[in-house]
């Protein structure tokens, strides 16, 4: 193998997240890598990310061309990925994830709580509409897309008074800076797997094993309990959910914490709760805490 084709979607965040990995790639193996944009249904689509599916909107298309052998590799960012397995395609590695949490971008400097009421916050993300929307103060959250500079361009335009974006995304871009908060995960909790990439190839390629290089095993333990809960929600990556999940130190060695919250987008009702468990299950935690937040109607605030 001389050089490996790897998939990207075209914007400058996906391109970025791809070349951090391609450079890793190389680093770790001495192999060349081209990167390839693919166009995918999320891009070409303006509309509501719910108006027309959400589930793999921005995936489905780099997986084609995985499958078609037109690129070796796909690079997403993770929180996209749907819960499903995908026949003939292996999720070779999770490398360390970055700062999960959401970023505010205001007008002015200010945080959240310094907007005036009636203030326009843009997100395109139920979730993040949900919890914002929960903390009581009376900001007005209006539907937004697009790239960050679009996002961030409707802040310095004064159409909006701000925005939330993935933190993740910001310190990728060299743009940290631009945020005026960076809201506590406990506050706002993140979407599953916020903040971390996913890269596929064929099950079975000479490559998997290559990939499984830039594993990182906290991150993948720690998505992997976030994803469970998604799924055993039966909610899809455009849903209210959100999860956060950290191996820690305990007195009997690494556990695994996770938390989590549905919402109904008007802020109420919602439900947050949280478990613990083994490091060597984060499937079984993530299950545990959907089938508790399920009991307590988690179902009725996703219809």
């Amino acid at each position: 193998m001389t050089t490996l084709r790897i998939g990207t979607r075209a914007s400058a965040l996906a391109t970025t997240q791809s070349g951090l990995v391609a450079d890793r790639i190389t680093e770790l193996t001495g192999i060349a890598t081209e990167l390839v944009t693919v166009s995918t249904e999320g891009d070409r689509n303006d509309r509501p990310l719910t108006d027309f599916g959400g589930q793999g909107v921005f995936v489905s298309a780099l997986r084609e061309a995985l499958l078609a052998g037109e690129v070796d590799v796909a690079v997403h960012s993770l929180k996209d990925l749907p819960t499903a397995p995908a026949a003939g395609i292996a999720l070779a590695a999770v490398p360390t994830r970055v700062d999960p949490r959401d970023a505010v971008v205001a007008r002015d400097g200010l945080t959240l709580a310094e907007l005036p009421p009636g203030s326009r916050l843009g997100t395109g993300s139920p979730r993040r509409a949900a919890q914002i929307n929960a903390l009581g103060l009376g900001l007005e959250v209006v539907g937004l897309r697009g790239n960050v500079d679009t996002r961030i361009g409707k802040v310095r335009s004064g159409e909006l008074d701000a925005v939330v974006l993935a933190a993740a995304g910001l310190r990728r871009l060299g743009r940290i800076d631009e945020a005026t908060e960076l809201l506590d995960p406990l506050q706002v909790l993140p979407a599953p797997g916020q903040g971390a990439l996913a890269c596929e190839c064929r099950a079975g390629d000479e490559v998997e094993p290559l990939l499984a290089r830039l594993d990182d095993p906290a991150t993948r333990t720690a998505v992997v309990a976030e994803r469970s809960l998604l799924s055993a929600l039966e909610a899809g990556c455009s849903a209210p959910v959100g999860a956060w999940a950290e191996v820690v130190s305990g007195d009997d060695g690494d556990e695994l914490w996770l938390r989590g919250f549905v919402g109904a987008e008007s802020g109420t009702p919602f439900i947050r709760l949280s478990a613990t468990g083994s490091v060597r299950d984060p499937a079984g935690v993530g299950e545990r805490l959907a089938a508790e937040m399920l009991a307590e109607g988690a179902g009725a605030l996703m219809r």
